[in-house]
């Protein structure tokens, strides 16, 4: 295939380029083999360099990303002409390319058309509109599943996945393998000089529908995983605890994964564990591939994919993913209810801490309804512009959503866009150019870090998976809806709080959080201990403690390896029924879970005990001053509202305190990026904000404000 070559000239541009700006197109002024997860964890966020976006034009001059997932291949070439005049109207200066074009691109095995891309890379640059360009490896062509149906992923009941979706290919198959790394090399090979070209996008979603293969190929590559972790056979026995339900393995051959075994039985809870990090780790090894090819033929360009930090996203550890980017991108999508904004906040929070406190890219989220929540909501007036903001004031410096004009058909036709099916003359629209100007005039921030609260809630992706799995005491317990509930806490107090992985340096917090830390291998027992120590303050609840890293209980009762901290042992669980609930003398109340309490420290504090239930009269919460710190336990699920009244008390012993004026706490969210505060209402009704803004500021329902 002939690969054109567009030689930079002084301004940037091809001669065609160049001839297109003079006719009217302004400068836009703004801006295989899977590794044992324990042997080789993979990339921290501060082992590599953050590089951001190679704009074409100045550079260093700063600027917010604004844009959307482009797909003109949906649509006649006249409608592209239309859809990048909307695009300079609005503001937009990049758009995300090719991501499901791989069919378009590559329509049989030796042919390949590039020529429509080529027309619209053309056409984006010559409008100063930025290109993320898809390697547009996410979904494979049915050409190559129905030659090579072995790529195509197998679910645990032995199922095929079948084409007719997306994401059909199974992330260790060599097979597929071989073939997206074609398309990536053509795509290097013939934009990695072309001047629209900001970024490279790889894949999409890794995992969305796909994280999980329990096929042959698979099974061969989750043995070579666990032989690269455990070396033996009877080391991985240990780890596994075989000797239960005669489990125990003499050969690697025999090792499968997880897959159906029979209504109502248990696969091994640590084979189950293990294979979710493999399955992570398979995965990553896509990307890396990817990546380094990317990298060995465009080494200039910046590599990211964007990862799904969300409300029911877990397939993926993505503490252990950040570090392989470039920079951190990320999809968020609302899910609508009493904790719908502070869910959107904490996991561009978190998202932010992924990425180190450096800038980010907001991929995806939606102008206003989903297409695939059981009723999909329209966004209120106010809230596209607030749920935007919010990413930028963690630190994105790039806000894109899904996608911009609205499918006519397709399994995504009632998705939201940037241009719905109503067109330009709407009030989406209209909200979508307010955004562009408001971005432009917060250029200033673009660059700023995060800047670190005093607090922090610790979130751990391997406690989320093994708090979480049958066999377990109760289904009712929820990890990531608890540390949702310690953040929305946070806000209510407005306290600044981080949402940060488990692997970052948390030291340098007074106070740390870890809600349902379940899994505590020793060596974080130790951390944990030695920060309290040192004059730290820490703070868990209930299922914390519980299981080391292969999912081995604690012996000698609970919380098992935080015993010694908390200054407490539970001889037995004690989760309660549904229509359970526990009162404390602290006036809130406590469902799903309880614990009978014994103090083991005569220094250990009782904060509240139980009024109600099974319990009444024994210790709820805890506290146990140690060293220059302390470390306390909460032992029911109290919901937002109850850990608030819980954490006003521990953060004041810690001296945390909030930034804002009591008037405000609650009613609005800070966030601090260098000098720039956010201002971020969280109510429905106007907020006076002079107290902090320095002047006579009401700030709107669902609205943001940056001062100084």
């Amino acid at each position: 295939m002939a690969r054109p070559r567009w030689p930079t000239t002084a301004a940037g541009r091809s001669p065609r380029h160049r001839a297109a700006s003079r006719a009217g197109a302004p400068e836009h002024r703004l801006g295989p083999r899977c590794r044992a997860p324990h042997e080789e964890r993979g990339a921290t966020v501060q082992d590599q360099d953050h590089r951001w976006l190679r704009w074409p034009t100045e550079p260093a001059r700063r600027r917010i990303a604004f844009g959307a997932d482009y797909n003109p291949e949906q649509w006649p070439p006249h409608v592209w002409d239309d859809d990048v005049r909307a695009m300079r109207a609005a503001g937009l200066n990049i758009v995300s390319l090719g991501i499901f074009s791989w069919a378009r691109i590559q329509p049989g095995a030796d042919v390949w058309d590039f020529t429509w891309l080529d027309e619209v890379m053309d056409l984006l640059h010559a409008n100063s509109i930025a290109v993320d360009l898809a390697t547009g490896t996410a979904s494979p062509p049915h050409w190559l599943t129905t030659k090579h149906p072995e790529i195509l992923p197998v679910d645990h009941e032995g199922r095929t996945v079948w084409p007719g979706a997306r994401q059909h290919w199974r992330p260790t198959s060599p097979v597929f393998r071989e073939h997206a790394l074609r398309l990536v090399r053509a795509m290097a090979e013939r934009y990695g000089r072309h001047p629209a070209l900001v970024a490279w996008h790889v894949s999409n979603e890794f995992g969305c529908h796909n994280a999980y293969d329990y096929s042959d190929a698979a099974a061969a590559a989750f043995r070579d995983w666990l032989r690269a972790r455990y070396r033996s056979t009877a080391a991985l026995n240990r780890a596994w605890t075989t000797a239960v339900w005669s489990q125990r393995y003499s050969d690697w051959a025999e090792i499968l994964p997880p897959r159906w075994t029979g209504a109502g039985s248990q696969p091994n809870p640590a084979q189950r564990l293990d294979f979710l990090r493999f399955s992570s780790d398979a995965l990553r090894e896509h990307l890396r591939a990817e990546r380094d090819l990317l990298r060995e033929l465009t080494p200039e360009v910046p590599v990211t994919t964007n990862f799904m930090v969300a409300a029911s996203v877990r397939a993926v550890d993505y503490a252990r993913w950040a570090g392989e980017v470039d920079f951190v991108a990320n999809d968020h999508y609302v899910v609508p209810g009493p904790q719908g904004l502070d869910e959107l906040s904490f996991s561009a929070n978190l998202t932010g801490n992924l990425a180190g406190g450096r800038p980010w890219f907001l991929m995806e989220h939606s102008t206003s309804a989903v297409s695939w929540q059981p009723i999909n909501v329209a966004k209120r007036p106010g809230e596209l512009a607030r749920d935007s903001l919010t990413h930028v004031a963690h630190g994105a410096d790039a806000v894109c959503f899904f996608q911009w004009r609205q499918s006519a058909g397709g399994a995504e036709k009632y998705h939201s866009a940037m241009v719905p099916h109503a067109g330009t003359d709407t009030a989406v629209f209209r909200a979508v150019c307010e955004l562009g100007a408001t971005l432009r005039d917060l250029a200033r921030v673009a660059g700023a870090h995060r800047t670190p609260a005093r607090a922090a809630i610790l979130f751990d992706w391997e406690s989320w998976w093994a708090a979480e799995q049958d066999p377990r005491p109760s289904d009712r317990v929820r990890y990531r809806q608890e540390a949702l509930d310690w953040y929305t806490a946070f806000l209510d107090l407005g306290i600044r709080a981080d949402v940060t992985p488990l692997d970052a340096d948390w030291e340098r917090y007074d106070l740390v959080v870890a809600p349902l830390l379940h899994m505590v291998p020793g060596g974080l027992a130790a951390r944990l201990t030695v920060y309290a120590i040192a004059g730290g303050h820490v703070v868990t609840t209930y299922c914390s403690g519980i299981v080391d890293e292969h999912d081995h209980v604690w012996l000698g009762g609970y919380p098992g390896a935080l015993c010694d901290l908390l200054g407490i042992r539970i001889e037995e669980f004690a989760p309660l029924l549904d229509d359970e609930r526990a009162e404390l003398d602290n006036g809130t109340t406590g469902t799903v879970w309880s614990d009978r309490i014994d103090l083991t420290d005569p220094a250990t504090e009782v904060l509240a005990r139980y009024r109600t239930g099974e319990q009444a009269g024994r210790p709820a919460v805890t506290r146990r001053p140690t060293g220059s710190g302390s470390a306390a336990y909460v032992s029911t699920r109290l919901g937002a509202g109850g850990v608030a009244a819980i954490l006003d008390e521990l953060a004041g012993r810690a001296g945390v305190t909030s930034e804002l004026p009591p008037e405000l706490r609650g009613a609005v969210e800070l966030a601090v990026r260098g000098p720039h505060r956010f201002l971020i209402n969280r109510t429905d009704r106007p907020v006076d904000v002079s107290a902090v803004a320095g002047a006579a500021t009401i700030l709107g329902p669902r609205a943001v404000i940056v001062v100084r």
